[in-house]
């Protein structure tokens, strides 16, 4: 895994060891971050089930201002202090090491522009930090909220959240949600 453009291009990255993460792979990496290009330059970017920091760390290397890193494994912390160090990105990140609904309301920035999450597939896990996400008051109309998820995952449940979906991008394995907070 590596970063793939941006200050901090083609640094290699490391990961934790053992099967508790699932690193994106470079392709949809890569795909994602084309999409994602426009809303990055000064943005306030949130990580969410960070794994080893490499969307965050990608956000940076592109021009995100500052990056929220939320992960509760240690090994993981552990990997993407490390992995900020390398790729010498640590003075614009704050690593959270905590359970995410938790550090959800320890965030406090005006507004976040993109929040990303990649939680474990298929335990509802993206509809508690959204059901949290709804009332952050750093989640406006204007931040989009990006879930990578198995393909089969169902997200009929984001106009009850308050979110409404913009855009799915499907792969082989997997999908991208796309969806902001609904404003009245």
């Amino acid at each position: 895994m590596r970063v793939i453009a941006g200050t901090a291009r083609r640094l290699p990255l490391k990961t934790p060891e053992g099967m508790d993460t699932r690193p994106t792979t470079d392709r949809i990496k890569e795909t994602l971050f084309n999409m994602l290009q426009p809303s990055l330059p000064g943005a306030v970017f949130i990580d969410l089930y960070s794994g080893s920091g490499g969307i965050g760390i990608e956000a940076l290397s592109r021009g995100a201002r500052h990056a929220y890193f939320v992960e509760n494994n240690r090994n993981a912390v552990a990997c993407i202090t490390e992995n900020l160090r390398f790729t010498r990105l640590a003075d614009r990140a704050t690593v959270l090491r905590q359970d995410v609904l938790a550090a959800l309301s320890g965030i406090h920035e005006k507004e976040a522009d993109v929040i990303f999450m990649d939680p474990p597939y298929g335990l509802g896990y993206e509809r508690a930090a959204l059901a949290v996400l709804r009332d952050a008051p750093y989640v406006t109309g204007d931040t989009l909220v990006v879930i990578e998820a198995a393909l089969d995952e169902d997200f009929g449940f984001l106009a009850e959240l308050g979110f409404t979906l913009e855009k799915e991008k499907r792969y082989k394995t997997n999908k991208h949600v796309f969806c902001r907070r609904t404003t009245e």
